[in-house]
């Protein structure tokens, strides 16, 4: 591999590949992105981008017209092949689900040469990127495993994935120690950040128990939400107080979990490891269940505003992205939610800001102003920015289970 200025290969573009490629780009070096969707790989080598990140469409502009840049749906040739797919779970089992990752392994070993380094990314199951290797072998034996291959998750939050993919610590495992010190000599191009040498089988854990620890403290916050209703207490108010001890740290309570990352991950642990994964299964649980529980509020909402009026209401879920101020909906609480109670009859428009159009599939999207001028019940699923404080007629029926409105910040 070329120590100075490596070729990469980025294999998959969407909101980590992307981000990562361009700040690659941005050092100087000459990225090749790999996407099976020809429109987003049309959309990149236009200088555009097709996901919602601060700062990223002029990084990707600039990249593109410098000649840093380009995209392609065919596997060329590089020095380094950096994997970022998506690696989703199938089914009431939650099993892995590592065909985006081995197809996008298979397509890399016809290109592969003597010296390459092939990172993987995509988060994944323990004993994932010994796998890929093996694969590998099998494919090229004529290289008789003269290529270097290692693991390291990204540790990013969307809307800030720029300046964390610089400035985040990484832990970087490789399946031998040669392949760790190649792959932390590529990240020292564009990580200011520590960058910690380990293996591939405790980075892979590692990027599932950060996670999983997430999906916990959420678990506790969103279990504390169902108590304080049923006690009838202010579930915010109690939070606040409680932070006010120096050791307390409780987060805040929302419709669930969602993203790529925390809803999915704590699985690949708890289908492994099923006997010993008992609190990691349960959080899980817990806030799947937190969906349901604020989706059968509403219904009931609904219930009361027909009995008394004689009609079925509107509802406006006001957002539908899984986190607030950005456009992604992966396993997103908030949309399941809307979702189930448009398959429960109800009429229900969407507000989400951070959407272009008038639709979103089944949902008609509407501003926020039209949601209170119609709508007869509000309910808030995502904390988004613009929802904050916002005024609502006394008129309306408010279900706010993102603390958007009801209670004041401290």
């Amino acid at each position: 591999m070329k120590q100075d200025k490596p070729v990469v290969v980025m294999v998959g573009l969407g909101y980590i590949g992307l981000p990562t490629a361009a700040l690659v780009a941005s050092r100087g070096l000459h990225v090749k992105g790999v996407d099976v969707n020809p429109g987003v790989v049309e959309t990149i080598n236009q200088g555009k981008i097709h996901i919602v990140e601060p700062d990223l469409a002029g990084l990707v502009k600039r990249m593109v017209e410098e000649g840093y840049l380009e995209a392609t749906t065919e596997m060329p040739e590089g020095d380094v092949f950096v994997v970022a797919v998506p690696t989703p779970s199938r089914g009431e089992e939650h099993v892995p689900d590592l065909s985006y990752v081995e197809s996008a392994v298979r397509n890399v070993a016809p290109k592969l040469r003597r010296g390459n380094l092939v990172i993987i990314e995509s988060t994944s199951p323990v004993g994932t990127t010994e796998k890929m290797h093996a694969l590998l072998n099998e494919l090229r034996p004529d290289l008789e495993g003269d290529f270097h291959m290692a693991y390291c998750p990204e540790r990013v939050l969307p809307g800030r994935v720029l300046y964390e993919l610089q400035h985040n610590d990484r832990a970087i495992g490789g399946i031998d120690e040669e392949s760790t010190r190649r792959a932390i000599d590529f990240y020292r191009h564009f990580v200011k950040a520590e960058l910690y040498p380990t293996n591939a089988r405790t980075a892979e854990m590692v990027k599932l128990v950060e996670n999983a620890s997430r999906d916990v403290q959420i678990a506790f916050a969103n279990e504390l939400s169902l108590i304080s209703d049923k006690a009838g207490i202010n579930v915010w108010e109690l939070i606040d107080l409680a932070n006010k001890h120096p050791r307390v740290n409780i987060l805040r309570p929302g419709t669930g979990v969602g993203g790529h990352c925390i809803a999915i991950d704590p699985w690949f642990i708890v289908h492994d490891y099923s006997d010993e994964a008992r609190l990691i299964r349960t959080a899980r649980e817990i806030n799947n269940y937190k969906t349901l529980w604020a989706a059968e509020k509403v219904k009931n909402a609904a219930l009361e505003f027909e009995k008394e009026h004689g009609r079925k209401p509107l509802i406006a879920a006001m957002g539908l992205a899984f986190k607030p101020d950005i456009d992604d909906l992966r396993e997103s609480p908030a949309l399941a939610l809307a979702r189930m109670l448009k398959a429960q009859g109800l009429d229900v428009v969407a507000v989400e800001p951070n959407l272009e159009g008038d639709r979103y599939e089944e949902f008609q999207l509407v501003t926020a102003g039209e949601a209170l001028d119609k709508a007869d019940i509000i309910a808030f699923l995502v904390a988004h920015t613009p929802f904050k404080g916002m005024k609502v007629p006394e008129s309306k029926k408010v279900l706010d289970f993102v603390n958007a409105v009801t209670y004041p910040a401290k």
